[in-house]
């Protein structure tokens, strides 16, 4: 046993492990644990892989070395990015990275398109091909290749390297796991989670060869991660077992479909798609409207739904494909626009609200005016102002061929049959649980569906064909699944098909699916226009391809209370609720209402509630101190000597001040902080929000029992920060740098809170009262001062090339964030969220206008010419700067193709030109640096047009 310090405590490669992550969550439904079910906010695989190598490989006084052992072993370096090389470099690139005598050797080239020489071998190809590979950048080398995850073995040359350097006998990588936790903890060690949530701790964790317990509050989470870890870890004759059951399962259920003829039309086509709308009652006229944002059905096949008034006061649907350019232009135009009813027949907008009747009463309090629908009800009453109608239908024959068409006579009396055989089976089926019958439990978001369409219990958010389909399968499941996994491998597939099966399941027009998932967010969207599948297109839903990741050590999962945690682990890894809008016990009570009474019978031990008044969620004096209990539970059952990680959302100084309250009350003390971008295109950027990557935060127990005085911290938490920056550069890779100003800057954070939670007690420091003091708008506690203390000292000591202290504490915090993120961009960063890490430390809110680009991982700033002479002396605060000023000039001197009119703008439009003059050469003298920039190309010519501005501005006279 030894606490000795741990890798992790030391360095981490964000850089790479940010990449690696982006890479793992762009892979969507491809990643490894979303084909058991839907879970809010996994945490990626390598992530948790790279913290728990990070707190079980020992750091050493050779950090270089310690680095690129800890790359090996997760394939991050040169040979294991070549081991994870799946697709070959074209011919176009590998020629583009050539060098002269390869060309000549290799290529023939007609001046259009580079080709293979006839007499290249296939070695000699794959030998240019690792040559090439070699050459690219970090970012184009996973371009090409498999996730970590996805390779088996280390490459053969790695593996005695690592084995020599740790001082270990492994043959994969499971034993090089196994072999450093029994060094540090005498033993294979324990590493838990009590937030286990989708399971991606646990299951990594298993499946690096470590013993596992996993809990939750939650018992869909526990189902989920259970299956993680039991599903996966099947011998491969078992792993078909379950394939073939499932199969049987689908397939009886889908001949008494076939048998009842709800989904095949006359002419022997299938069902594909039914799309549904809501129809009101427009108050102005009194005409039934169907409702729809859209009526484009598919941009493709150009097909489009066209109303038609009828003479009921109506409207019929008419389904024409291959519409014409004016028609798909008029089925932009919904009956629905921004939450009003258009009515296309008077033309006149009325409130969603207003139809609902949703009112005030004399409380100033909001009352919904729709009828609560009865647990009896699976339709609407005439009387309701939601009607619900099939206004489409998209078949498929034999040949896979599909056709849109208006619904028949015929189809709408299949759609009646649907109703009488759900009918028949309704109250049956709800007492077996087939199909809910459980009421929706009000809350942030479960109210949604009450307030929009007045469903109060769950089986009202799925249509009768819904409803028929997904129970006849439950019922079959019933009676074939005898063992464990079976009933559990079926009731994942349940809860795969709902998440894309119900009335808040929106229809995608690009006609490439079937219909999206309930969840694309988190929240419980009602539509007016939705699809249906029929039941065959859920077969790839229900029927899962279960392969053996890993064979399980010893591992335990339930659902529990984390307050009440009696297990011992030697590493605690959790990612809490903290400053964390998602409602998980509410939006998982969806797949509870159908799982709850099949749950009992696989888990006998679980109970099938969620805990909504014991789940730990949001914020308040309650939140922290739950908090407080759960983490010094965790504290009290785990070594000495044991570690814990605790992972969270990065949003602000005050987030990290809270949290470190409540770990520190806990008796845990902070020793590293990592911030890992996490971001993918959906992140995006919104006024006043970062994106949030996850931080990690690394903790050992509190031993010490001193107690110091604030005016004691400064000076080491000075110095801390400065030597964390320091060994940081030092241990930087210059060619692929690893660590940017944004991981500076948390590392301040990290620094702080190091020095601070190392003490037992600081004298001037009340933990109870901040824990549990309402602070006033704008008023920082005494934590977050000493955070952006350490921030301020972190930008002191980060000052870009070619300023001094002086002109560097001149500047605005608009223009230090610009000129920073100028300096980071030319290191090739384009993550959005290492821009908005900036912009947080600076104090800069507004920002995006700087942005030339803010899609994730494509960020940049705009150039000079870019900008123009657009907001120049608004009302912002970077408009009536000096740099602002000094782009304006270049703009002009780049327009007017002469510098002197640059030259002349600063002279007359900045006051006090002559007092500014050296700082004006400072500024263009940093913009000039990257003249030849090779990763600021969009910056050449305004870089040597300010070199121009320079030498002009420092020849002036007057």
């Amino acid at each position: 046993m030894t606490n000795q310090q741990s890798f992790i405590e030391v360095q981490f490669p964000v850089s790479k492990m940010s990449k690696e992550a982006y890479k793992e969550r762009k892979a969507g439904a491809g990643q490894t644990l979303t084909g058991l079910g839907k879970w809010w906010g996994r945490k990626p695989l390598i992530l948790v892989r790279s913290a728990l190598l990070g707190l079980l490989m020992p750091a050493t006084d050779n950090p270089e070395k310690d680095r690129e052992i800890f790359e090996k072993i997760l394939t991050l370096d040169p040979d294991g990015l070549w081991e994870r090389k799946n697709k070959p470099i074209t011919v176009d690139v590998l020629y583009a990275n050539s060098t002269p005598s390869e060309k000549q050797n290799y290529y023939t080239n007609n001046g259009t398109k580079p080709a293979w020489k006839p007499d290249i071998s296939n070695d000699q190809k794959q030998e240019l091909q690792k040559k090439v590979f070699a050459r690219l950048s970090y970012d184009e080398k996973l371009r090409y290749c498999l996730r970590p995850e996805e390779v088996d073995q280390l490459s053969a040359t790695s593996l005695p390297e690592i084995n020599q350097y740790l001082g270990i006998q492994a043959t994969n990588i499971q034993e090089i796991f196994q072999a450093l936790g029994k060094k540090r903890f005498g033993d294979i060690p324990w590493i838990g989670d009590c937030f286990c949530g989708g399971g991606s701790i646990p299951f990594e964790s298993a499946r690096m060869g470590l013993n596992t317990f996993a809990s939750d509050l939650n018992p869909i989470a526990m189902l989920l991660t259970w299956a993680s870890l039991n599903l996966f870890s099947v011998s491969p004759s078992e792993a078909k077992e379950l394939e073939r059951f499932q199969k049987e399962v689908f397939n009886e259920a889908d001949s008494i479909i076939t048998e009842w003829g709800i989904e095949h039309n006359e002419e022997d086509m299938r069902g594909n798609s039914y799309l549904y709308c809501n129809e009101v009652k427009c108050p102005e006229c009194g005409w039934k409207i169907p409702l729809a944002p859209s009526w484009v059905i598919g941009t493709k096949t150009k097909t489009v739904a066209l109303l038609h008034p009828n003479e009921n006061n109506g409207f019929d649907i008419e389904i024409k494909m291959n519409a014409t350019n004016e028609e798909m232009k008029q089925a932009e135009n919904g009956t629905v626009v921004d939450s009003n009813l258009d009515c296309p027949h008077c033309h006149k907008k009325t409130p969603i609200t207003v139809l609902r009747k949703d009112r005030k009463n004399a409380n100033n309090e909001m009352e919904y005016g729709l009828r609560l629908w009865e647990q009896e009800e699976f339709l609407p009453k005439p009387t309701d102002v939601f009607q619900e109608r099939l206004y489409c239908i998209r078949y498929e024959d034999k040949n896979q061929k599909r056709i849109y068409v208006t619904p028949t006579k015929e189809d709408l009396k299949r759609e009646e049959k649907v109703i009488q055989l759900l009918s028949e089976r309704f109250k049956v089926w709800q007492v077996k649980g087939f199909i809910p019958n459980k009421k929706i439990e009000i809350g942030d978001k479960t109210v949604e569906p009450i307030r929009n369409r007045g469903w109060q219990y769950w089986h009202q958010l799925f249509n009768p064909r819904q409803l028929l389909v997904h129970g006849l399968l439950m019922e079959n499941i019933e009676k074939k699944a005898k063992t464990q996994k079976e009933k559990a491998i079926s009731l994942l597939g349940i809860g795969q098909i709902i998440n894309f099966g119900s009335k808040l399941s929106p229809w995608q027009n690009d006609d490439s699916h079937i219909s999206q998932q309930v969840f694309y967010n988190q929240a419980l969207n009602t539509f007016y226009n939705y699809a249906c599948r029929p039941y065959y297109g859920n077969k790839e839903l229900f029927i899962m391809s279960i392969i053996k990741k890993f064979n399980n050590n010893e591992s335990i999962s339930s659902p529990s209370d984390a307050r009440q945690v009696t297990r011992f682990c030697h590493i605690w890894i959790t990612d809490p609720p903290y400053a964390d809008a998602v409602n998980y016990h509410e939006l998982s009570e969806f797949f509870l209402a159908w799982d709850e009474k099949m749950l009992p019978k696989i888990f006998p031990d679980w109970y099938t509630d969620s805990k909504r008044a014991l789940a730990v969620q949001g914020t308040g004096e309650n939140f922290k101190h739950s908090m407080i209990e759960i983490y010094r539970n965790l504290a009290n059952h785990m070594p000495d000597d044991g570690m814990q990680i605790v992972m969270f959302t990065h949003q602000d100084v005050a987030v990290w001040a809270d949290l470190s309250l409540i770990l520190w009350s806990a008796g845990l003390r902070v020793t590293a902080a990592w911030n890992i971008a996490t971001e993918t295109e959906s992140a995006g950027l919104k006024s006043g929000n970062y994106v949030k990557g996850t931080v990690l935060l690394v903790l050992r127990k509190l031993v010490s029992n001193e107690t110091a005085y604030l005016d004691e911290l400064y000076p080491q938490i000075e110095q801390e920060v400065k030597n964390q920056i320091d060994s940081m550069r030092n241990l930087d890779d210059k060619e692929e740098p690893n660590f940017y100003d944004p991981d500076y800057l948390l590392a301040a954070y990290a620094a702080s809170l190091k020095i601070l939670t190392s003490y037992k007690k600081i004298e001037d420091i009340n933990v109870q009262y901040e824990l549990t003091r309402t602070k006033k708008k704008g008023e920082e506690s005494p934590i977050e001062k000493i955070i952006y203390q350490a921030v301020k000292i972190a930008y002191d000591y980060l000052i870009p090339p070619g300023f001094d202290t002086y002109s560097w504490k001149m500047l605005t915090p608009e223009e230090r964030f610009y000129l920073k993120s100028l300096d980071m961009e030319k290191d090739g960063v384009n993550q959005l969220s290492a821009y908005q890490e900036l912009a947080r430390g600076f104090g800069v809110v507004e920002y995006s206008d700087f942005l030339a680009s803010k899609k994730a991982n494509e960020a940049r700033l705009k150039t000079p010419t870019e900008m123009g002479m657009k907001g120049i002396d608004g009302d912002q605060p970077f408009s009536s700067s000096l740099l602002r000023h000094i782009f304006a000039a270049i703009h002009q001197a780049i327009k007017e193709e002469d510098p002197a009119k640059g030259k002349n703008w600063l002279k007359t439009e900045v006051t006090g030109y002559w007092g500014n003059r050296n700082q004006i050469q400072i500024l263009l003298g940093y913009i000039s640096s990257f003249s030849s920039h090779s990763k600021m190309t969009h910056w050449h010519q305004e870089a040597e047009t300010a070199r121009i501005l320079q030498e002009l501005v420092k020849n002036d006279s007057v």
